[in-house]
């Protein structure tokens, strides 16, 4: 199986252009849709997408994230297997929140050898020309080795981390979900309250159970606490924005 995630969007037919290159080295495999809705350019919420989504797919997928501004740049085309899967790319960051949570150093390799590519005409669309036929391969069952020479993956990611203070957790914005939702850095866990520009906020199990009119937090699907207002886009209505400070205590 090949997953793919992209910031591509569905209008211009570049998504579709991967896959008829996947498909015509491998007509069997299954391909599945993450998303293609990322911001253009935003690592960080590639790697959240990624790192969120990627333990629900059978061992062994391919995955191919491709939220590239540096396409065509030094920047290397990389494939990495971590754990039981394989993910391929730009080496930028996107990958690395999964490399932390996942155990093991990754097995890395730049993507050179000209065999598992597409002749180019241009630099600018790497995810046709060399990510999409290094996961097709990969699929077949291709060594990562015959790719070309092995790396080692340095993390590149600039993510807030938690800083935890006797009882409390004090972590930031740090995405906004398409319903408005304010996803912070602080890990789903066991929280008593928290609290956001002095203000108390009620941690609840389910949206509905929410205070109406009211910011509150829960443990969201991307396994970190999120901040909402139920049947209302938090985002808008409290002006919210990436950076500001969230607390939790902990129960």
């Amino acid at each position: 199986m090949i997953a793919l995630l992209t910031d591509f969007g569905t209008r211009d037919g570049f998504v579709g252009a991967m896959k008829g290159v996947i498909l015509s080295i491998n007509p069997g495999v299954q391909i599945v849709d993450i998303s293609h809705e990322v911001e253009p350019f935003n690592i960080l919420e590639g790697a959240l997408l990624l790192k969120a989504h990627y333990r629900y797919f059978p061992k062994g997928t391919v995955f191919v994230a491709v939220v590239d501004p540096g396409v065509g740049s030094e920047r290397k085309p990389v494939a990495l297997k971590v754990g039981e899967y394989f993910f391929v790319g730009p080496d930028n960051g996107v990958f690395d929140l999964v490399v932390r949570e996942l155990e093991g150093p990754p097995s890395a390799v730049v993507l050179e050898n000209e065999k598992y590519q597409l002749p180019r005409v241009n630099n600018t669309f790497h995810g046709r020309d060399i990510f999409a036929p290094a996961a097709a391969y990969i699929s077949k069952g291709t060594p990562l080795e015959e790719f070309g020479r092995r790396i080692d993956y340095e993390l590149k990611l600039s993510f807030p981390e938690v800083k935890r203070e006797e009882n409390t957790l004090r972590g930031e914005i740090i995405h906004f979900d398409r319903f408005g939702n304010a996803v912070t850095n602080i890990p789903c866990g066991s929280y008593s309250h928290g609290e956001f520009r002095g203000e108390n906020l009620k941690v609840v199990p389910f949206f509905q159970a929410g205070e109406s009119e009211k910011l509150n937090l829960i443990c969201g699907s991307f396994g970190l606490m999120e901040l909402f207002t139920p049947m209302g886009n938090a985002r808008e209505k409290f002006g919210l924005r990436l950076g500001e400070e969230v607390k939790v205590w902990l129960s």
